[in-house]
């Protein structure tokens, strides 16, 4: 895919709420504008220790530096006196700073001010995508941009080449088996199923390990180095370490290192189930055509569980009946913090089904402009 044409420069502001979310997404959506669409990318982020797992190249005692063609400042609090670019992206609703916002009203031509939300399948938000809300004071209007799964929402984060790439390690059991080398461990006998799990800490946690080691079918999980290892390591009763690897009962865990972005998804090609959390891992998840389990994040009264519902409602709408009320069953006993006696069996049971349905849902996503290319269509358009 040609980069759409005009390069404009851009200044994407990331507030690292929660780990590797906010980060992840605003630094997929950097690297992209860059390879892809020829644009000039300056991003701005708060913690750069957060950063560095997804970039191991950032040295973060450095203020100013580039990686992957993109530049990266640190967001002081004390912000310096900074001159606004063409394309000002303010992610996840974060509020960057007084003085850059005057600096952008006194430009001309006035920066494309965009709030890049978060995903959601609401209905709603597919009525609020690209609305302009005008600034109270300053001669400065604000766009909200909103991701989402169907037409009328600015899609998803998708690189031209990842499914062509997925297809082709789905088709290289030579490579497959030196990406288990890379890890360091043997990759699975073809009886087992390969299971990654990346979730926020979760009590569910241990009813679906002691689900798994009294599991009739051989079990391999891999769990990389993140939030839910405390539960695992109190489920084996013992402190894990990279490269880690314990077997209990039908169930191998395996411990994996935290892996940068494009390594990411070639675990999720590796396996036939993935347990994702928040939203890069979600829609990464959705990309390589494989049953999942989302662990999304949890939001005072309630109010992610409307989020979840709204999308459960758009994914199961194809499932067979019975498919579709054991995905809708596991996933709220998953964000419930507790998992019922005989839950996975009944979800296990489903799998077949559920494998079908992921290629087809990622086919008829596939069909979207992808993120990255809706967002500098429409600020082209702007300027």
């Amino acid at each position: 895919m040609p980069p759409l044409a005009g390069q404009h420069s851009w200044d994407i502001f990331c507030s690292v709420v929660d780990n590797y979310g906010d980060i992840g997404v605003c630094w997929r959506l950097a690297r992209q504008l860059v390879s892809e669409h020829g644009q000039r990318v300056r991003l701005w982020v708060d913690d750069l220790a957060a950063f560095q797992p997804l970039c191991p190249e950032l040295n973060i005692q450095r203020s100013r530096q580039h990686a992957h063609g993109v530049e990266i400042e640190r967001w002081e609090a004390n912000f310096p006196e900074t001159s606004p670019r063409d394309v000002v992206v303010e992610a996840f609703g974060c509020r960057i700073p007084d003085s850059f916002v005057a600096a952008m009203a006194q430009r001309q031509p006035r920066p494309v001010w965009i709030n890049l939300e978060y995903l959601s399948a609401e209905q709603w938000v597919a009525g609020c995508h690209a609305l302009p809300s005008p600034h109270p004071r300053l001669p400065l209007t604000k766009y909200f941009f909103f991701p989402g799964f169907t037409a009328g929402t600015g899609g998803l984060l998708r690189e031209h080449d990842l499914l062509t790439r997925r297809r082709a390690v789905e088709t290289n059991p030579a490579g497959q088996a030196e990406f288990w080398r890379e890890l360091g461990f043997a990759a699975p006998t073809a009886d087992t199923l390969r299971v990654s799990l990346f979730a926020y800490e979760n009590p569910a946690i241990t009813d679906l390990l002691r689900g798994w080691a009294a599991s009739a079918t051989p079990i391999c999980c891999m769990v990389p180095m993140s939030r839910a290892l405390t539960s695992v390591e109190a489920f084996c009763g013992q402190a894990l370490q990279t490269g880690g690897r314990v077997q209990c009962g039908t169930l191998e865990i395996r411990v994996l290192p935290f892996v940068e972005q494009s390594r990411y998804d070639e675990l999720l090609w590796a396996c036939e189930l993935n347990f994702v959390r928040g939203e890069d891992s979600f829609v990464r998840a959705q990309w390589a055509a494989q049953p999942l389990v989302w662990h999304i994040y949890p939001q005072q009264e309630g109010a992610h569980l409307l989020k979840l519902d709204a999308f459960l409602d758009l994914y199961c709408a194809d499932l067979p009946a019975m498919a579709a009320t054991r995905v809708r069953d596991f996933w709220h006993a998953w964000n419930g913090g507790r998992l019922p006696p005989g839950i996975w069996a009944e979800f296990e049971a489903s799998l077949p089904a559920l494998r079908q349905h992921a290629i087809a849902w990622e086919k008829t996503l596939a069909k979207q402009e992808d993120l990255s290319s809706a967002l500098v269509r429409f600020c082209r358009s702007k300027l």
